[in-house]
């Protein structure tokens, strides 16, 4: 079964490792990469989205760029700690030959779902501006999606930017708490399964070497991002946060969930903190279980995935 998707991105180490499968998986049908600030700015997510698909040899798929800044509150500057100045490690990178879709990455969002209402799946790995915006263009596209998958937040694994706040939610809670509680479809992948999953040398290596000239660019980002969690988590690989939403997609039986209701903090020291009430539980006052149920992702196995994503990109 093939899964009509649009991509929505900052890339980023581990975005660039998403793309890669979403450029190349035979059950994906990419019909667009949609940018956002996040790990890099704007400008930097879209050179590096226009980058991947001409090495994937894909400089057909669209990229449209998007959001620049939080709907709300100020932008704080990029990790470069993280991914790099250039998002990529900051290994030299070839020229972009392609340009972006004229298009903004919410018209983008509004356009394809209006034409193929029904089969389009959204599956955002970055901060969640441009699908914010895009439910502000068009309400309706609540109705015609397939489904939402969400990289980020946490419901019990704790932050990683902050004690209860994981990086997208934390980047632009307004977006997500308007996003999250839209009444569409919706799974989060969250640290919950995401920090369970690592890529390996050994992996990377099998991917360095199936993936040409686009695998000698993930192979040398990848140095880089392992350097961060060797030091800063103690992790001996990477996490691959955001390829962990596209094996939800197309492997969920890897991945345990339960329903609930979901509502995230946009002020205080919670700022950016995913709440989670389950379904079948009641508690002291009803607010909690006002929004929408959603599905979010508490379980995994983690080895699995890890292999998944090797031997789709090996």
């Amino acid at each position: 079964m093939s899964h009509p998707i649009i991509f929505d991105t900052d890339p980023g180490i581990d975005d660039a490792q998403a793309i890669a499968i979403a450029l190349r998986h035979p059950e994906l049908e990419l019909l667009g990469l949609t940018t956002t600030y996040g790990n890099v700015d704007v400008e930097t997510a879209t050179h590096n989205a226009l980058l991947l698909s001409e090495l994937a040899g894909r400089a057909d798929v669209p990229v449209a760029q998007g959001a620049a800044a939080p709907l709300v509150k100020a932008r704080h500057p990029p990790p470069a700690h993280i991914h790099g100045i250039n998002g990529l490690g900051d290994i030299e990178l070839p020229t972009v030959k392609g340009k972006a879709d004229p298009r903004s990455a919410p018209q983008f969002i509004v356009d394809t779902l209006n034409a193929r209402p029904g089969e389009v799946t959204l599956v955002a790995v970055g901060p969640v501006g441009n699908l914010a915006a895009a439910l502000q263009l068009d309400p309706t596209i609540t109705r015609k999606v397939k489904q939402v998958v969400i990289m980020g937040g946490s419901i019990r694994e704790g932050g990683n930017v902050t004690p209860v706040a994981e990086a997208n939610m934390f980047n632009d809670p307004d977006a997500a708490a308007r996003v999250l509680t839209a009444g569409w479809p919706l799974t989060l992948v969250g640290l919950d399964v995401t920090h369970r999953c690592v890529l390996t040398g050994a992996h990377m290596a099998r991917i360095a070497a199936g993936q040409g000239a686009l695998g000698k660019v993930l192979a040398g980002s990848y140095g880089f991002y392992r350097d961060f969690y060797r030091q800063f988590l103690g992790i001996d690989g990477c996490c691959p946060h955001d390829s962990c939403a596209l094996a939800w997609l197309l492997r969920p039986e890897l991945f345990t969930t339960d329903r609930g209701h979901l509502s995230v903090a946009t002020s205080g020291d919670a700022e950016g903190q995913t709440i989670f009430a389950p379904e079948d539980r009641g508690f002291i006052e009803t607010r909690w279980s006002r929004n929408p149920l959603v599905e979010v992702c508490l379980g995994v196995d983690g080895e699995a995935v890890s292999d998944w994503i090797a031997d789709t990109l090996a």
